[in-house]
């Protein structure tokens, strides 16, 4: 077993492969926490677990214990505890207090799943060990089972909350958070990926301070603004040197996530639902399951953290067909037609798509309803006869025999007031009784917190899927709630609603992927607006941003990568000027940065001209012989565009034996110096042939010198192919 118990001491020690993660019971009573970090096994607790009294509070002034300097695991507020604390609760006697005391644990091989949420799985129970720790308010009647799972090859711990009234009262949760840890000190920079729509996770990192620092969602879903992840390193932490501490929520909908810096200078983080808007009632015997945090500790840097991330999202969170097949090549319609297509426009490109070696065509917004704007239509999934005369399975079969794919676009969460759906069942949107229905984009969203919602969605999109041939979905979501109501809850229940949109969501996704297992999904909220855990539990892509600029694109996707595989990353080459930037960037750094992600097109493939078509078939052939390894590969990042005008990142296959490494400089400096691609992570005893070169070099030479880079003009590119003799 992975977790080691010391049964006479009451002391938990969960190990994965390199890192150990240490709980204790302190006074027989408190679940506290000891340490975690590098692998240990059996550290001097007295040593260990220093709680100092100080100033206004030594220990004999306060009986019982005092609890505003001791490390919690999952700490209520509760015996001067004035940190922010992990759950909250009101009784029936309108009283707050909770205290929660140790009562028993559980230890079982394996990680079971959670009702009604994703998480992250075992396909054997002998790839990781889970520990159960109860903990209960033995005057209320309210038991808190604490989850943690240990895998055993990855540096991964998980957990999750459920919450048990075993009263005879109600308890109304305010507040429960997944995962809490209190460190013994402050000394971190704090990193997070904030940013907008078209300007997805930009990474900001700064020192933590005395106080509060947090981020969250209270849109509805995860946001371009701000992603459910934030990671604590030390002052000193690189790329490849440091601690690095990162916390990850399996969840889409509104988050809460930070620190606190308190007195003395511990600090204590946390992630969890926001408790904005939120609440949960609960009668006697019923249960709240909290969502899964994803917790991974480095000792070797920020990139070692980060493909610890990728690896347990690509091979133990993903899940279907496409897990581990490679991704189709696609070539989507929207930037190139907009609403402006009919059924010769769509099979044209499918042809020109079909010849360039492209692999999927998708056919985007407009084909249903009356649907020529934004403005009408959604919710509507009957096909428009206008443009396609023949339907979505004639279009398919004409497309199929060019020897592609095609895929669809749905937004199936939302509604528009000029829709058949809207006249039909009005009160189905989210909104306030009395109240002015807020529109944005000309659609409202639909209310999946109700059954009959969420039956209709998957019956009308799995209609269309099951009478075509449609090998993908991108599945679109473009606007977060407001206003939040829904006439399926009475008054009492309100505040449930963000969470039961969430489990609708979830549930409409099950049923529509598990139903399917044929079909790719990807996942779109107006770009990257739901780019989380909880959507690639169901999706195993999602479409990056909707800012297609290779220059926006090189900031976007690396800060992604701090947490999220390549794998996951919907990546284009579109237009120029670029649609959301304006910018003109050569076809070829379009696609080099397009190919450190699902690689695909979003233009008119016709107004290529041959020039542009025959480097186009080069590209696709070179991605077809990159995507074996490159979507399983592990990412290390090299240099950074928030640091400078060059980026550079690296791909190496899990043998070590390919490489594909790409170099990018945004702006021409004249007399800027010499640059240089210094690979990472090779053998520096090893031979390399660089393909297409017929030259061979040594690891050590790769590393330590690296190869010159030659560029001339602004928004340049390189890529690097090696492979191991």
């Amino acid at each position: 077993m992975s977790i080691i118990i010391d049964e006479k001491n009451l002391i938990f020690n969960l190990q994965t492969k390199s890192t150990s993660y240490i709980m204790k019971v302190a006074e027989d009573k408190y679940l506290a926490h000891v340490y975690w970090g590098k692998k240990m096994e059996n550290p001097d607790m007295e040593n260990a677990q220093i709680n100092r009294w100080i100033g206004f509070s030594p220990a004999e002034w306060c009986k019982p214990l005092t609890r505003d300097f001791l490390c919690q695991e999952y700490p209520t507020g509760c015996g001067t505890d004035y940190r922010i604390p992990a759950i909250s609760a009101l009784y029936d006697d309108g009283s707050r207090t909770v205290e929660l005391v140790y009562e028993g644990y559980k230890l079982m091989a394996g990680k079971p799943g959670l009702q009604g949420l994703p998480a992250t799985y075992v396909e054997s129970d002998s790839e990781a060990d889970t520990l159960e720790i109860t903990l209960k308010d033995n005057v209320k009647g309210m038991k808190v089972v604490l989850s943690y799972t240990a895998y055993n090859e990855i540096d991964v711990i998980t957990r999750n909350v459920k919450v048990i009234n075993e009263s005879n009262a109600r308890i109304v949760l305010e507040k429960v958070v997944s995962a809490n840890v209190d460190f013994e000190d402050s000394k971190f920079d704090m990193i997070t990926l904030p940013g907008a729509w078209g300007r997805e996770r930009h990474i900001e990192r700064a020192a933590i301070r005395s106080g509060i620092q947090e981020i969250g969602s209270r849109r509805g879903a995860s946001s371009h603004q701000l992603n459910p992840f934030f990671a604590l390193v030390s002052k000193n932490a690189t790329e490849d040197y440091g601690d690095a501490y990162g916390f990850n929520l399996v969840y889409s909908g509104n988050f809460t996530a930070g620190v606190e810096v308190d007195q003395v200078f511990k600090s204590r983080a946390w992630i969890g639902i926001n408790d904005y808007d939120f609440s949960w009632i609960l009668e006697a015997g019923d249960s709240f399951q909290a969502p899964e945090a994803v917790m991974v500790y480095s000792s070797k840097g920020i990139g070692q953290m980060s493909r610890t991330y990728h690896k347990l999202y690509r091979k133990r969170l993903v899940r279907g067909k496409y897990r581990d097949e490679a991704r189709p090549i696609l070539a989507n319609n929207w930037e190139g037609t907009y609403f402006d297509f009919d059924e010769e426009k769509i099979v044209g490109l499918a042809r020109e798509a079909a010849d360039l070696g492209i692999e999927l065509m998708v056919l985007d917004d407009g084909w249903f309803g009356k649907r020529n704007s934004d403005t009408c239509s959604l919710g509507d999934w009957v096909v428009n006869k206008e443009k396609l005369p023949n339907g979505i399975s004639g279009l398919a079969k004409k497309v199929n025999e060019f020897g592609i794919k095609f895929g669809l676009w749905f937004e199936p969460e939302m509604v528009s007031p000029d829709s058949d759906l809207y006249r039909a069942h009005p009160d189905w949107c989210i909104h306030v009784p009395g109240r002015d229905r807020t529109e944005c984009r000309w659609q409202l969203t639909l209310d999946l917190s109700r059954k009959e919602v969420c039956d209709y969605i998957v019956e009308s999109v799995s209609k269309v899927l099951d009478e075509a041939n449609i090998g993908y979905v991108k599945w679109d979501m473009n606007r977060h709630m407001s206003m939040l109501g829904s006439a399926g809850l009475d008054s009492e229940h309100q505040k449930e609603m963000p969470h039961r949109y969430m489990l609708g969501l979830y549930d409409v996704m099950e049923r529509i992927v598990s139903s399917h297992p044929d079909v790719l999904f990807e996942s779109c909220s107006g770009g990257g607006g739901r780019f989380d855990p909880g959507i690639l539990y169901y999706m195993p892509q999602t479409w990056t941003s909707d800012d297609t600029d290779a220059v926006e694109r090189l900031y976007i996707q690396y800060g992604t990568s701090l947490c999220y595989p390549t794998s996951a990353m919907g990546a284009h080459v579109s237009a120029v000027p670029n649609h959301q930037a304006g910018r003109v960037t050569s076809l070829k750094m379009r696609g080099d940065v397009a190919m450190s992600g699902n690689f695909g097109y979003e233009l008119d493939l016709m107004k290529f001209t041959d020039e542009e078509k025959a480097e186009v078939k080069a590209q696709v052939a070179q991605y077809k012989e990159l995507r074996t390894f490159v979507q399983a590969a592990d990412m290390y990042r090299i240099e950074s565009p928030f640091e400078g005008n060059t980026t550079a990142w690296q791909f190496i296959s899990e043998d070590g034996k390919d490489i594909f490494a790409a170099y990018f400089r945004i702006l021409a400096k004249v007399n800027g110096g010499i640059y240089r691609m210094k690979f990472v992570a090779l053998d520096e005893n090893a031979k390399y042939e660089l393909v297409g070169e017929d030259k061979v070099y040594t690891g050590a030479e790769l590393m330590n010198i690296g190869l010159v880079v030659d560029f001339w003009g602004d928004y340049q590119s390189r890529t690097f192919r090696l492979k191991k003799i």
